[in-house]
């Protein structure tokens, strides 16, 4: 059996800086957020000159002065120049978006390009799924929608009461004498968004991860009649996803009422206050002595220092949203693999392989069983000697969740198996059962799906074993008769022995005839680990 030397271990990634999804997003949304105030200012500013133009033109025309046309056209132009400074905020906001989206995206699939194999093998299908297609624009729309609303939410009220200012300072006092009790209202009900937006994140974790496993698993499903369980579960899934999300819409409603009711307190009470003055009922100060044109400006100025409030309010279930999406892209990024030095007995393990026969290695789960496999393999390169460990070109690797090519189940089990015949195949595949699968129409033309999505555990791990026994090389098989049939465990193991008596086979199992069949057993619960069978 061929040796080789255990290459040159790189960086673990498990142990580099932990991934910060928010941090990130925020560093690529820098460029595009920058131009997004630049055209909000700017359309804010725009609104507030027609609303000063509009307001001189209705007043003049109320009280029957002439309206001079460059007020007429000056307040069109403003109008006209707010709305495409508008469309160009919204633009340059969906493309910052993107552009940290797709960023954050290729960020994280870095992160599990670095994983080791052990490691992302073990994260939920259905977490990783989410994470790289519902969390990076979620993120996205926290650090450039969010962010430029509660910017926004300061510089626009401002510049409104500055504008105001020159009109009537009592009037711009009246409107920033009401922010603090919206800001304390947003306090409260932001607590209660974020909750409910945590509630909706996992429930829909859950969702997805049921659901990946339950599109994998399909035709185990199909072939134990038990499709109506399994809708009734992803029922309750769905049901659960959506009482979570009706709930945050419902917080998020309640948060919008209660910036439009404070608007249209203010704007009553100035114009309760404008109209006495204008009636001479009360003299109010800063309200009792203005023009026409002045209230009206007051009036129509009032909306456009609640409009950054609104927005906000529009964009907090964003906050909630992204900042869950944020978390949960960390956790799942910075996934710890289970240390190394939890396995004492596989980290000294003198392991002397023969050249033919059956390694049964056994021991409770968590043991370090799979582990000895991936460390013969070289995949993880810690406790055992270069010497221990098996070449890449000499191994054949049997699991539930070996590679399975799309096309004909021929081609799958012929796949890196070096030149075989037709008929060699049809041995292989009849041997452990493939030809005589219902679920496998057609022999060995069985069309399977890309990367075998139409394939359950067992299908896919009898494929393997198969591709095992037409290549020659030594294998190791993680599990083989794991949550398969009695016949079809037998069937396995019968194979396994005859590929054994021409070379070696090591299987990590919990299988009792499995390993009673071994030629060596490695008992990893015991100190003297290995012993031959008599």
């Amino acid at each position: 059996m061929k040796k080789r030397s255990a290459p040159a271990q790189g960086p673990d990634p498990a142990a580099s800086g932990a991934f910060q999804a928010r941090a990130a997003a925020a560093r690529l949304a820098k460029p595009g957020l920058r131009g997004l105030l630049v055209w909000q200012i700017a359309r804010t500013a725009l609104r507030l000159g027609f609303a000063a133009a509009a307001a001189m033109a209705v007043g003049r025309l109320v009280i029957g002065e002439p309206v001079y046309p460059w007020l007429v056209t000056a307040a069109i132009v403003l109008l006209a120049a707010s709305c495409l400074a508008g469309l160009a905020a919204d633009t340059v906001q969906a493309s910052a978006e993107n552009v940290v989206s797709s960023g954050l995206r290729e960020l994280a699939g870095k992160r599990l390009d670095e994983m080791p194999a052990r490691l992302l093998q073990s994260l939920p299908v259905g977490s990783v799924i989410v994470s790289m297609q519902r969390h990076p624009e979620q993120a996205a729309a926290l650090v450039v929608g969010h962010r430029a609303a509660t910017i926004m939410m300061a510089a626009g009220p401002l510049l409104a009461a500055a504008v105001l200012c020159f009109v009537s300072w009592q009037a711009a006092l009246l409107l920033v004498g009401l922010t603090p009790v919206m800001i304390l209202f947003f306090a409260l009900v932001g607590n209660a968004i974020r909750r409910r937006a945590d509630a909706q994140e996992r429930a829909f974790g859950r969702l997805a991860g049921q659901f990946a496993d339950r599109i994998r698993t399909l035709p185990t499903i199909l072939a134990n009649h038990a499709m109506v369980g399994e809708e009734a579960k992803l029922a309750r899934r769905l049901e659960d996803y959506a009482a979570s999300t009706i709930g945050l819409l419902r917080i998020a409603f309640v948060n919008a009422g209660i910036i439009d009711f404070f608007a249209s307190l203010s704007i009553a009470i100035l114009a309760v206050f404008l109209g006495l003055g204008h009636l001479k009922l009360a003299t109010i100060p800063g309200f009792s002595s203005l023009t026409l044109w002045q209230s009206l400006f007051i009036l129509m100025i009032a909306p456009e220092y609640f409009a950054p409030f609104r927005r906000f309010s529009e964009q907090y279930h964003a906050k909630a949203e992204g900042q869950a999406a944020a978390a949960a892209l960390d956790r799942l990024l910075d996934s710890e693999p289970i240390a190394a030095t939890a396995l004492p007995v596989l980290d000294h393990l003198a392991l002397s392989l023969p050249a033919q026969g059956l390694v049964a290695v056994v021991g409770p789960s968590g043991s370090g069983k799979s582990t000895l496999l991936r460390r013969l393999a070289g995949l993880e390169q810690r406790g055992l000697s270069a010497a221990d460990r098996l070449a890449d070109e000499e191994i054949a690797w049997v699991s539930t969740d070996s590679f399975v090519p799309e096309g004909t189940l021929a081609e799958a089990v012929a796949w890196n198996a070096g030149a075989v015949t037709r008929d060699r195949l049809e041995d292989a595949a009849s041997a452990i059962g493939l030809l005589d699968d219902m679920l496998l129409p057609g022999g060995l033309d069985a069309r399977l799906d890309k990367g075998g999505a139409n394939l359950s555990g067992g299908q896919r791990l009898r494929i393997a074993i198969a591709r095992a026994q037409l290549s020659g090389r030594t294998v190791l098989a993680d599990e083989p008769t794991a949550k398969l049939d009695r016949e079809t465990a037998e069937a396995v193991r019968r194979m396994l022995l005859a590929i054994s008596r021409s070379r070696l086979v090591v299987v990590a199992t919990h299988d009792r005839d499995l390993a009673a069949a071994a030629d060596i057993t490695v008992d990893l619960t015991r100190n003297d680990a290995i012993e031959a069978a008599a």
